[in-house]
């Protein structure tokens, strides 16, 4: 009996883009890391390509093999070296060092050794650069404790050592400090620039690029200087000239493959190419969206890519002119929006760049498309108050999309409600209506009704704020003759209860209540006549949280206090139904059924408890969550129901759950092991063994061939399906990897011969049943009584084997349908 799977608690995406430098392979393919994994994207298409997992801990560093361009190393906070054969995404060796590796380098003319930062030990936030010999013994875990160290008093940043003209030596930055090695020599000489700070900032280094073919180093500053330093085998006679166009902090350096020019990048979000090394003769590609983080160079010196702090990369031709760009999850420093679904896509919603909301895939781990919400430019200047974005809510099939933003100001707050409409026609959200200052203070709440059959004639949103009431606003028709559109929105009703702030809202499922938490009171009102039906409270405490049950649990009301209560009320009889002494911060209603997620945290732990309304004892509980704190959460419906082993997880079969903690790391609940995750559905449906017959599984060569024999000793007709056989052209193409492969118009007769059926390659049985029937040609078939005496004399004709006795079949009859019987019609199942 096979164990039922574990649930693991997984990074499924919008991991950091900028942890390590990225690199271009040498057929134009872009390799980065991302958090945990290693994942390859097309620069063509900009599509990922391939998500390679094996390490524990964050990827720390990627570099491609000197010696085999078709692999790749990264190293991993976990203390592991992986080389990858990165084409099929299969991890070659793991190298275990030991220790936490916080950058990797790997240079030509060392065959059987990398580099690497590792800490001190002993000694805190002290590093070095080590050099770690990789062991060509067999197997595939391998350790690798043989280190020699090169420089002590390292920056842990990778963009802060650097190698030059073929890794004669190595540099080093740190502070105001430079340290330069030579490794024939074993002399180590170093340099310092002048602590003291001006009006612009101070001389710290930042980051460090060596020219590829002449003895010179570039380094970056915080005061937004680029120093390149000459003559530095002397300790005194060395020489250096600036460069200075940042007006902040340099963030990264690279030359071009010949050295002819010098790229730099900083806060400006401006991609800076210096050509001859002079201060006048520059080129610039601005308005790159953010900070850049790294430049890294192709091979060819064709491409060029930034990764910047909003998690995106951008990929930039040798003119400096924009090629493609990639967009993961951009973090924000508040998620004020939480985390919604967009009904139409099955997109996270949230916070993107400032005043935009970025419509997020989970599938592809990159952002669909981002909306303007504030249409404002956004100054990069601590300080300033700016309108942000801090509320959203979508009707039930995304026709309409609400948001909120507001500006804080000393004495009053400046906020905007407004409502978008879908166009078909364009794709894309509109502004239907803009209503200044809907509530006096601070919006809370909103939500729609969700009636699914009734949105475009009965829909209503509500928002709770501040300034104790909450309204409910409705469509109108426009009867303004200049307006663009017919509809528009206006509030309808106000409520309040005792002149308590309001502070969530939310309809039950058929939209016949609305309930809205006023402090420590949650009120129940009719959603059609705006009457207070009922009010629950349990003090002490205000309402953080609250929500309707769904489905069969559709009588209950539940509720989180901020004093540590989960309270169940029953609506039929307006009674509290069981309470726990829980403290939850996220509260999270499967739409898809009766479940409901509560997010506790308690001693620096966050819990996980999945319950139903009518059941006070949780069906799911695991403790000690993540080690961060999660903020948010949203259940996203699956396309397809899942697959689950366990009972204790049927939960998950219709929606997935996603959370998001305070470090802003998005992560999920998955039964699947990591190569499961990981192995493309193609390579899935390979392995299976019980798979309907499809196109595609055909040209895997799974498919099933029926043949039919005759059993002339029993005279019976045996069917059996014979094992699956692998085409050897689908095997050629399949097996030999891409690089090598003959262009398509070679392969494609090759494999449409393989599928065709030969009239030559016949069985010595159908060679002897040939001869038979020629010989039988020769005789006399309209003797009549010679056919009854021979069809008498077998002992059981074919026809009787299938139930039909009533019809006898002449000689001549009979041959035919042997001759029909062995034709093989299995090529019909492609079909």
């Amino acid at each position: 009996m096979v164990a039922p799977a574990t649930l693991r608690v997984v990074r499924c995406g919008g991991s950091t883009l900028h942890g390590a430098r990225a690199v271009f392979s040498a057929d134009s393919y872009l390799l980065c890391a991302s958090g945990d994994f290693v994942k390859m994207y097309s620069v063509a298409t900009e599509e990922t390509l391939r998500v390679m997992g094996g390490h524990a801990d964050l990827v720390t560093g990627i570099q491609l093999n000197p010696h085999n361009h078709m692999q790749l190393y990264s190293s991993s906070v976990d203390g592991s070296i992986k080389l990858w054969d990165f084409m099929d995404g299969i991890p070659i060796k793991t190298f275990v060092v030991g220790s936490k590796l916080l950058a990797l380098y790997a240079l030509a003319h060392c065959e059987d050794s990398v580099f690497v930062v590792i800490p001190k030990h002993g000694e805190r936030d002290t590093f070095q650069l080590v050099s770690v010999k990789l062991t060509k013994a067999a197997g595939q875990d391998l350790e690798a404790k043989e280190l020699s160290v090169v420089l002590d008093g390292v920056d842990a940043s990778p963009k802060r050592i650097a190698f030059g003209r073929e890794g004669e030596y190595v540099a080093s930055v740190k502070d105001v400090n430079l340290q330069v090695y030579f490794f024939k020599q074993k002399q180590l000489n170093r340099f310092s620039v002048s602590a003291t700070k001006t009006k612009s900032g101070n001389n710290h280094f930042t980051c460090i690029a060596c020219h590829p073919t002449e003895d010179c180093i570039a380094t970056g500053h915080a005061d937004g200087k680029i120093r390149l330093w000459r003559n530095f085998y002397h300790k005194k006679e060395y020489t250096f000239s600036t460069l200075h166009w940042h007006h902040d902090t340099v963030m990264d350096l690279a030359f071009s493959m010949e050295g002819t020019s010098l790229l730099s990048g900083g806060v400006e979000s401006v991609l800076v190419l210096w050509h001859n090394e002079s201060d006048c003769q520059r080129d610039f590609l601005p308005r790159l969206g953010s900070a850049i983080e790294y430049i890294s160079m192709s091979s060819d010196g064709a491409l060029c890519c930034t990764l910047h702090t909003d998690n995106r990369i951008t990929i930039i031709n040798s003119n400096l002119r924009f090629s493609k760009s990639i967009q993961g999850l951009i973090k924000s420093t508040d998620v004020k929006t939480g985390l919604v679904v967009d009904p139409r896509t099955k997109a996270l919603v949230l916070n993107g760049e400032p005043g935009h909301l970025q419509f997020y895939c989970l599938q592809s781990d990159q952002q669909l498309f981002s909306l303007d919400i504030v249409q404002r430019q956004y100054i990069h200047q601590a300080g300033l108050n700016q309108a942000d974005l801090v509320k959203v809510a979508f009707s039930a099939q995304g026709k309409w999309l609400a948001t909120v933003e507001e500006r804080e100001e000393v004495t009053d707050p400046e906020l905007q409600l407004k409502l978008w409409f879908y166009d078909e026609e364009t794709q894309s959200f509109k502004l239907n209506t803009r209503i200044n200052m809907p509530h006096e203070d601070h919006i809370t709440d909103m939500c729609f009704r969700n009636m699914d059959e009734l949105e475009d004639d009965s829909l209503i949103l509500v928002t709770a704020g501040r300034d104790c009431v909450f309204k409910v606003w409705v469509m109108v028709e426009d009867t303004d003759p200049e307006a663009q559109q017919s509809v528009s929105w206006s509030c309808d009703f106000v409520g309040s209860y005792h002149n308590y702030q309001a502070t969530n809202c939310c309809f039950s499922e058929d939209g016949s209540l609305l309930a809205v938490s006023f402090e420590e009171t949650v009120t129940v009102w009719d959603s059609v006549t705006w009457d207070l039906k009922c009010t629950f409270c349990h003090p002490p405490g205000k309402i953080r949280n609250i929500c309707f049950g769904r489905l069969t649990c559709s009588k209950y009301l539940i509720g989180a206090t901020d004093h540590g209560f989960l309270c169940c009320w029953n609506l039929l009889s307006c009674a509290l139904e069981w309470s726990a002494h829980l403290n939850v911060l996220v509260l999270q209603p499967d739409p898809l059924s009766e479940h409901i997620a509560a997010v506790s945290w308690l001693s620096k732990e966050s819990s996980l408890f999945v319950f139903k309304p009518n059941e006070p004892r949780p069906i799911y509980i695991q403790r000690n969550l993540c080690k961060e704190k999660i903020q948010l959460a949203a259940f996203v419906p699956r396309d397809e129901p899942e697959t689950i082993g366990s009972e204790k997880y049927l939960w998950l079969r219709r929606s997935q759950l996603f959370f998001l903690t305070d470090t802003q790391e998005l992560m999920t609940l998955s039964t699947k092991s990591l190569e499961e995750r990981l192995t493309p559905s193609s390579k899935q449906l390979a392995v299976e063994e019980s798979l309907a017959v499809t196109p595609f599984s055909l040209l895997l060569g799974k498919h099933r061939r029926q043949q039919s024999q005759e059993d002339i000793d029993l005279g019976k007709l045996v069917v059996r399906n014979k094992h699956e056989k692998d085409s050897p052209a689908v095997k050629e193409l399949l097996h030999t990897p891409a690089h090598v492969l003959p262009s398509a118009s070679f392969l494609c007769p090759i494999f449409i011969n393989s599928l065709l059926i030969s009239k030559e390659n016949k069985s010595a049985e159908e060679v002897a049943d040939e001869v038979e029937m020629e010989s039988e040609k020769t005789e006399d078939d309209s003797d009549e009584e010679r056919d009854v005496t021979e069809t008498e004399q077998e002992d059981t004709s074919p026809m009787e084997l299938l139930g039909e006795m009533t019809c006898k079949l002449s000689k001549s009859q009979e041959k035919e349908l042997r001759k029909i019987r062995k034709m093989d019609y299995s090529w019909i199942s492609a079909f």
